[in-house]
């Protein structure tokens, strides 16, 4: 993030953590979050937008915490195709999602592509439960407070899950709003993959 923020970009990325944080206070979660609700994601329709390379956004300085406690940052991984997956252990759909993320993880890891969580407004033991009991083996980011979610005001995520698929060049190619599928993911990030 440029330390020099126009009010207006300001403003904008502001809102858009707003929709997201009021959108958790949605509906049909089916387990408790940390607050005892268990209302707390807007649902997505899992419908893909491809972005044309010309019009992507860039994303730039996303950095922070492991749930391991161990620093990351998204400008290591620059050169490979990224996969960002928004999740939180109090989310069905991110549950329902959870064993498709791992596949297509572990099917394209050997081909340059790199999978990114992050673990949105959860208890961090709660999250590293999720993780052990879907077998995760990619990172995830922890944003307790929202601000790593913040970082992605250009192409907000707007909903818990939500997915992205960088390019090579840290831009958003692909934004999946809502659970995604093996059958859906694999396909776009083979497309990306493809891509000189």
């Amino acid at each position: 993030m440029s330390p020099r923020i126009s009010p207006v970009r300001a403003a904008a990325g502001v809102a858009a953590l707003c929709g997201l944080l009021a959108g958790c206070a949605g509906t049909n979660a089916s387990e408790s979050g940390p607050g005892g609700s268990d209302n707390r994601f807007i649902s997505g329709n899992g419908n893909a937008t491809e972005f044309k390379p010309g019009s992507r956004k860039s994303i730039q300085d996303v950095s922070g915490e492991g749930l391991d406690g161990k620093p990351l940052k998204l400008a290591d991984l620059r050169g490979k195709v990224i996969v960002v997956n928004f999740w939180a252990s109090w989310c069905a759909p991110c549950r329902g999602e959870a064993p498709s993320l791992e596949q297509v993880h572990a099917e394209n890891k050997a081909k340059g592509v790199e999978f990114l969580g992050v673990n949105f407004k959860d208890a961090k033991e709660n999250a590293k439960a999720y993780e052990r009991k879907f077998k995760v083996t990619y990172p995830s980011l922890y944003d307790g407070d929202g601000r790593v979610t913040l970082a992605f005001r250009e192409v907000p995520p707007s909903a818990i899950p939500s997915t992205l698929v960088l390019d090579r060049q840290g831009r958003v190619a692909v934004r999946v709003i809502g659970a995604t599928t093996y059958s859906k993911l694999g396909p776009l990030v083979a497309k990306v993959l493809a891509e000189k």
